[in-house]
């Protein structure tokens, strides 16, 4: 790793180190990082334990276990300045121990993790939030050996790389992430690199395992949930094609259960909620930059009064510190699986949208201009 001298238009290099010089621990510093910035593992990982021992007949304790956007556990493991010649077996026992681990079992996991180290939260509630569905009955956890399997350390021995590819060539789901902390006098930096497998080969392998796991999905339940949803959509597309809101005039029904329009500003738009217990219309601040986002948020929010009095009822104003975007809305109760509902539900979309982005638009036309010129 390199430093960028700009005076002299140069590359110096960094100091590379070693944990153990450091005094760096694998416990109390490497698990901690992971824990609290799982993403710099390449991917939007949700860590759901740390020195999980929920094991039968065995007191061994797992570093980190986390759930992947596609609901398969990941089994953590790490080591300092070298892995040892038995991280491989290890991480296989794990696994096993892990693979009959189920939905209820794993919700309550998490619901002591959130207890213990983040101040309480319910597990279901954000585990929805993190897979984006509607409610737990729609989610598929830990299915089958869709268990995966990563290993981080400074170094990895032969030993361990060759298991590790020959695991990967019968389809486990394994990856290596070489760890480097650099000085710099007195700062220090960390490169987290994957070497195995190989980023092209990674992404190979997902797209296969993406079209396997498309092929074999959805029960006849959500399947049925998707049916309910389009015919739901393509009801309430058709009301506002003939209202005097032209948001979702180019937009098809879909199996979601929200539907998006642009509002003419990147990464903002306008969202219609279709849920089992209610209706709602927000809208989504989720440019690419975090500070943009609660940039905008707070402007807006400064006009509350206004927005609302214009609005003709209070809105929910989600700031959602602990995440990149942030969301304004408001909701009305309604028995949203029950076709003899559709007709009030759709006319109370309609209704508030047409109404929301009439309101909204002002305040956000100001705002972004605001945060775009720096004003």
């Amino acid at each position: 790793m390199y430093k960028i001298d700009r005076n002299q238009n140069r590359i110096q290099p960094l100091q590379p180190r070693k944990f153990s010089e450091l005094n760096f621990t694998e416990r109390h510093h490497l698990q901690e990082w992971l824990a609290n910035a799982p993403e710099a593992l390449g991917e939007e990982l949700l860590i759901i334990q740390k020195e999980f021992d929920g094991f039968d007949d065995t007191r061994e304790r797992l570093d980190l276990l986390a759930l992947d956007k596609d609901g398969n556990l990941v089994i953590i493991e790490n080591k300092l300045d070298d892995t040892g010649r038995d991280v491989v077996w290890q991480t296989l026992k794990y696994a096993s121990y892990c693979s009959g681990l189920s939905k209820l079992q794993i919700i309550e996991i998490y619901q002591r993790y959130l207890n213990r180290y983040e101040g309480g939260g319910d597990a279901s509630s954000l585990l929805c939030e993190f897979f984006g569905v509607e409610d737990m009955e729609e989610l598929k956890l830990n299915k089958g050996n869709s268990q995966r399997l990563m290993m981080v350390a400074a170094n990895f021995r032969k030993e361990v790389t060759s298991t590790a590819l020959w695991l990967l060539g019968y389809g486990i789901q394994v990856q290596c992430f070489k760890t480097t902390p650099f000085s710099d006098g007195n700062e220090l930096y960390l490169n987290i690199e994957q070497i195995i497998p190989t980023p092209e080969a990674k992404e190979l392998m997902i797209g296969i395992s993406a079209k396997e796991a498309e092929e074999k999905s959805t029960d006849n339940e959500l399947k049925q949930r998707h049916h309910l949803r389009m015919a739901f959509w393509e009801l309430a597309l058709e009301a506002f094609r003939n209202s005097g809101c032209g948001l979702y005039n180019n937009i098809s029904p879909s199996k979601d259960h929200w539907l998006n329009a642009g509002s003419g500003i990147s990464g903002i738009t306008y969202h219609l909620i279709f849920a089992q217990h209610e209706a709602r219309v927000e809208i989504g601040l989720a440019r690419a930059s975090t500070a943009e986002n609660k940039q905008l948020f707070d402007l807006l929010h400064q006009q509350q009064s206004h927005i609302e009095q214009q609005f003709g009822a209070p809105l929910e104003w989600l700031r959602l510190d602990h995440k990149k975007s942030s969301r304004i809305q408001f909701s009305q109760p309604f028995d949203g699986y029950n076709p003899d509902s559709w007709p009030a539900m759709v006319s109370w979309l309609v209704q508030h949208m047409t109404r929301f982005e009439q309101v909204m638009k002002q305040p956000l036309a100001q705002a972004w201009q605001h945060v775009r010129t720096g004003g």
